[in-house]
């Protein structure tokens, strides 16, 4: 299975700080799809905090926001 992408910068969640080092014992492309709540399993993809901050922290009622 691939790596998860960041849906704004593209990096993939070893290369990201926060995933790599996430403190659950868990791989960090594992921490994304478990513990990110913007993954979208279908497209494989996230955001990660600072792009999600760039993208102006989008919300969807009810339901959460997923990356495209």
């Amino acid at each position: 299975m691939c790596s998860p992408t960041c849906a704004g910068c593209g990096r993939t969640p070893i290369e990201i700080g926060e995933y790599k080092h996430n403190g659950e014992g868990l791989t960090a492309d594992e921490f994304v799809r478990q513990e990110e709540g913007t993954y979208n399993p279908d497209t494989n993809h996230f955001a990660c905090t600072e792009c999600y901050i760039r993208m102006g922290m989008p919300t969807a009622a009810g339901r959460g926001w997923k990356a495209p």
